[in-house]
């Protein structure tokens, strides 16, 4: 399936998903690709937090209006990560952690995910790369739902 119909396949699961869900996934997501942001900004560490934030909230450990805080300084980092991978994949840090206050903020968490993606492969293998994260996803949140 190409991407165009995964994303739309995406946002219909997502929608059927219930809130907890969206979180654990979202968290996934955007785990999948910290590594760029922290190869560029090793010392950052609020995008994790974020994630961590998200984790933290689904377990009942951490209240929503805190993650949403995580979530708001994972933007900022965004703001001041250079590159593109690394900037988007602390937008999906922030939108996991965001799923927190808002569910629908999931599917912006796997977007930027593959924003990130995208941005980090070389030009020949881009869209190949994104396929395959947008399967990965799909299939992930599927199996998170028959959990």
């Amino acid at each position: 399936m190409a991407a165009g119909g995964l994303d739309k396949s995406i946002a219909e699961l997502a929608g059927t998903s219930n809130h907890t869900v969206l979180a654990v996934w979202a968290a996934d997501c955007a785990e999948r690709v910290l590594p760029y942001l922290e190869a560029a900004c090793p010392e950052d560490k609020r995008p994790r937090q974020a994630v961590e934030a998200a984790r933290a909230w689904v377990r009942g450990e951490l209240k929503m209006i805190a993650a949403r805080q995580a979530a708001f300084a994972a933007h900022s980092a965004a703001r001041d990560a250079g590159p593109a991978e690394a900037c988007a994949a602390a937008r999906a840090a922030g939108h996991a952690a965001a799923t927190a206050h808002v569910a629908t903020h999931a599917v912006h968490a796997a977007t930027y995910a593959v924003k990130a993606v995208h941005a980090a492969a070389a030009p020949a293998g881009a869209e190949l790369a994104v396929t395959q994260e947008r399967e990965w996803q799909y299939r992930h949140l599927a199996q998170l739902n028959e959990e």
